[in-house]
């Protein structure tokens, strides 16, 4: 087992989260209702799905779903970009969409540049760029 085909994020108002990560972010999918009951939006590598969180506790155990919590979950999604004017531009495009900005566009300890974001139900995405940063003819980072 050594791939993630879908990430999977339990939102608690569809709508506003379609919006966001469709109309917003330009997240591909061919869904087109604005408050469909699940949404899988198309990246490479990783699908991106959206459902309704109360629906996705009760499909981990419909007699005992765990506890919906609020806060920082201690996941964080990450989008690597090629340039820091990409970095700023992806910021941008988050702002515009609606998200939180949590943290501007910086250089980081480690060398790079990175700020993140935080869509309407609170989910933490990272936006990086490293000066030695590679991508293979997937567009996936090569670590």
């Amino acid at each position: 087992m050594n791939r993630i085909n879908i990430i999977c994020l339990g939102v608690k108002d569809m709508e506003a989260s379609v919006k966001f990560y469709r109309d917003g972010l330009g997240f591909a999918t061919e869904v087109t209702e604005n408050n469909p009951p699940i949404v899988f939006f198309n990246s490479y590598g990783t699908k991106l799905e959206l459902f309704p969180i109360q629906e996705l506790a009760k499909d981990i155990d419909e007699i005992n779903p765990p506890a919906i919590r609020e806060g920082f979950s201690g996941i964080t999604l990450a989008y690597n970009v090629d340039s820091k004017a990409k970095v700023e531009e992806v910021i941008e495009l988050a702002r515009k969409a609606g998200g939180k900005i949590v943290k501007e566009p910086q250089e980081v300890f480690w060398g790079g540049y990175h700020a993140y974001f935080a869509d309407p139900d609170g989910y933490y995405w990272e936006v990086a760029y490293g000066p030695d940063f590679q991508y293979d003819e997937h567009e996936m980072l090569i670590l």
